[in-house]
């Protein structure tokens, strides 16, 4: 079948094309109403069918013969140990963790927030979440406690999952100190909390609250799947928004799983017991949806990877991890391969490994720059594929459909609409432009399956973020074209979030934490080009009024800040001092001018600045600075 006609029959008969994606699928009870649409076009998929999403990824392929194939292997470099569970292993230990959720009161629709490291145990308790019917929440163990609260404020959890300790390269980080902190800050309080003690770090429990994970384990017995609607939500992931304010992402069940189940072969080209490896966390939508769930429903092995492109010991953990186990299908981030170029930049370490087995690399999370991509394909010898996709999505928007028709790589370009995805580029009257033309990237509604259609208990915001700015369409927040060949270039944000190595941060959130330094009067944060993360943020502050400070003192204060608060995964490091920002009559910073300047773009310095001066200032002290040639 070619691309052309498989697009085209989602876009001309979207509720059969869905309808024959579902029967791939082991429902409870197919569903009826494939489709149903609000006032707004907002698209709600199989509603009526009933299923139960760790029923499909695992139990469905237990019973029909296919227990003893390889689910899930755990690598760990930073602890130097391995593990493997088969389908029917996996099952079992799901069910047991089902079992112990289910004895602290979990029941459908509560929700659990999950806070672990790259662990079995974090896949193990997303599946038992949603074997019981209930809603996982799972955030990144390098959250700081603020923001964990501000989650744990939103959910509600009944329950929190944990780990005594993250291991990180030269050091461990502790979790329950963190998690106490959290839950201090925030105003809901849950009923109970589960700790996974590991060798390397023993928390201390809280009596009455706290429970240790292997003593409740040992008491539970298995429980079976819980049925819900398509409807009915799977889980929730928050991703920042401009304004500081995590948004929860709601993904429900039905259509989650259809589209998933669908994308494994049609973008990635695996079948069931390839081994298919996306190199990411759980706490990001890639883990959620390509460690987790996607190879599961698709009956793959999949790999849960407790380390780093580089230094887990060097260069090579990737291609030895590939090598290995096999791996067919390799996806991680630009980010990655960019710090594996940057420690090994003629591929040395890549010729150790036997890599014939793998048969291609998927990138995403950011734009893949034609120079990684380059070093990477003649590097490889493999095809370099981008594809590009969102939280608000669950997969991919646009991508190269290697299980449908191969398409030839365009560098820079992640390709074509995923069938499903109406993409349009828009003007910022919400008419579409011509063939060549920036402007912003839109989806034309109803959205396909697996993408959010709520915010979890704000649908107001839900329609302010992505429907408010064009009617009929969503809203991607990100700018770009479509060339002749219907190929689309995606360029970058239009709001103000930062993409540090593919994950998304306010710059609101992070000025917020700077502007409570005492010595800052004001701030702007704005993206700074990196080789490796893709952006880093670059602080620029104004001092208030007879403040004196050294600025490498302040900028050591404000790196620990912005860690304490955010975390570390912001890479916050740099800060100027100025001696005004600039402005407009109304009193906005100008944020975009200055990102320019400082990533050596072309900018023209608007008549709505309040003094034009300014802008020659600021230049002269980035030069001094050498952030601007």
């Amino acid at each position: 079948m070619s691309y052309r006609t498989e697009y085209d029959h989602s876009m001309n008969d979207p509720e059969g094309f869905w309808r024959k994606q579902a029967e791939a699928l082991e429902w409870f009870k197919f569903p009826q109403q494939i489709l149903t649409r609000d006032a707004d076009g907002i698209g709600y998929w199989f509603a009526d069918g009933e299923m139960n999403t760790a029923y499909m990824a695992l139990d469905h392929h237990v019973n029909n013969g296919r227990g003893d194939q390889l689910a899930l292997i755990y690598d760990s470099p930073v602890t130097d140990s391995k593990a493997r569970y088969t389908y029917a292993e996996l099952t079992d230990a799901v069910a047991r963790t089902a079992g112990m959720l289910a004895d602290l009161g979990v029941v459908k629709g509560d929700r659990v927030i999950i806070y672990m490291p790259m662990i079995p145990e974090a896949v193990i308790s997303m599946l038992a979440v949603a074997r019981l019917g209930a809603i996982h929440s799972v955030v990144f163990g390098g959250f700081a406690p603020p923001e964990l609260a501000l989650r744990i404020d939103d959910a509600t959890p009944k329950v929190i999952l944990t780990a005594s300790c993250g291991i990180e390269i030269k050091r461990i980080v502790e979790y329950k100190p963190l998690l106490d902190k959290a839950i201090e800050l925030a105003q809901h309080k849950p009923q109970s909390c589960v700790v996974f003690q590991r060798a390397q770090c023993t928390a201390s429990l809280i009596e009455g609250r706290d429970h240790e994970w292997t003593s409740l384990l040992a008491k539970a017995k298995p429980v079976g799947c819980t049925p819900v609607k398509g409807s009915d939500p799977l889980y929730i992931l928050y991703t920042s928004g401009t304004t500081g304010k995590p948004k929860g992402v709601v993904r429900d069940n039905g259509g989650h799983a259809v589209a998933l189940k669908y994308s494994m072969k049609a973008i990635y080209n695996v079948d069931p017991g390839d081994v298919y490896w996306a190199s990411s966390d759980v706490g990001w939508v890639v883990g959620h949806s390509y460690i987790v769930y996607a190879p599961l429903l698709h009956g793959c092995t999949t790999i849960v990877y407790e380390g780093k492109p580089i230094m887990t010991p060097d260069a090579g953990a990737l291609w030895r991890v590939c090598a290995e186990y096999g791996v067919k299908a390799l996806f991680t981030a630009p980010t990655a391969f960019r710090a594996v170029k940057k420690e090994d930049p003629h591929a040395l370490l890549m010729k150790h490994y036997d890599l014939s087995k793998l048969q291609i690399i998927f990138s995403a999370g950011e734009r893949l720059d034609p120079p990684t991509e380059a070093w990477l394909s003649e590097s490889s010898g493999k095809p370099v594929v981008d594809h590009w996709w969102q939280t608000e999505t669950g997969w991919s928007i646009t991508a190269n459909l290697q299980g449908i028709e191969p398409m030839p790589i365009k560098s820079g370009s992640s390709t074509m609409p995923v069938p499903g995805f109406n993409v349009q580029i828009l003007d910022e009257n919400g008419q579409q432009v011509a063939r060549g033309t920036q402007g912003f990237i839109a989806l034309k509604l109803p959205l396909p399956p697996a993408c959010l259609n709520r915010i979890w208990g704000d649908d107001k915001k839900f329609r302010e973020s992505y429907l408010r700015l064009f009617h009929g369409y969503y809203a991607t927040g990100d700018g770009g074209y479509i060339d002749d060949d219907g190929y689309v270039y995606v360029m970058g944000r239009v709001d103000d979030v930062i993409n540090v190595a593919g994950h998304r941060l306010s710059t609101g959130e992070i000025e917020e934490v700077i502007a409570g330094h005492p010595a800052v009067a004001e701030c702007a944060v704005i993206a700074h080009d990196d080789e490796i993360k893709g952006q880093v943020p670059l602080g620029l502050v104004v001092l208030k009024s007879g403040v004196t400070i050294d600025e490498t003192e302040l900028q050591q204060q404000l790196i620990t800040r912005v860690r304490e608060n955010i975390g570390a995964i912001t890479c916050y490091k740099d800060t100027v001092i100025l001696a005004r920002l600039p402005k407009t009559r109304s009193g906005k910073t100008l944020r975009k001018t200055l990102c320019r300047i400082v990533n050596g773009q072309q900018y023209t310095v608007p008549s709505t600045i309040d003094d034009p001066g300014v802008i020659l200032e600021i230049i002269e002290t980035l030069r001094r600075k050498k952030f601007v040639a």
